[in-house]
């Protein structure tokens, strides 16, 4: 069987991405994300992923790409292509940016039983 590819044609509709989609939207919580982030992404991709992210609110804050790349030290490259995406992508960043600051974080613990809301600098830090 030859290998699945995405191209910007077919990649919504590829039922494997939707399944990947319906996982993480089934997480209710930061640490149920984290955990499956963990499982399906190595380590440098959860970094790549993290780091795109915080320059995207870097963006969004109005920073220079100079001060983007010296606060993250992400390429230029990749400040471009996160601008790019922020400006005439599918809305995600946007849609998770606004969620990020308008909601804190919910926070459970190692025993899985006891929720708390948390600041975003808060929870941030104990995942830290």
């Amino acid at each position: 069987m030859a290998k699945r590819s995405f191209t910007e044609g077919n990649w919504r509709k590829d039922p494997w991405f939707k399944e990947l989609c319906r996982a993480l939207s089934a997480c209710n919580t930061v640490d149920h994300v984290a955990a499956f982030l963990r499982d399906v992404g190595t380590l440098t991709e959860l970094q790549a992923w993290s780091e795109r992210f915080e320059v995207a609110r870097l963006i969004a804050e109005g920073r220079t790409y100079r001060e983007i790349t010296e606060i993250t030290g992400a390429s230029t490259t990749t400040v471009t292509r996160v601008a790019r995406f922020l400006q005439g992508g599918e809305g995600g960043y946007q849609r998770a940016l606004q969620v990020n600051q308008s909601r804190p974080l919910t926070h459970v613990k190692a025993s899985g039983h006891h929720h708390e809301a948390h600041t975003r600098e808060e929870t941030l830090a104990s995942m830290s």
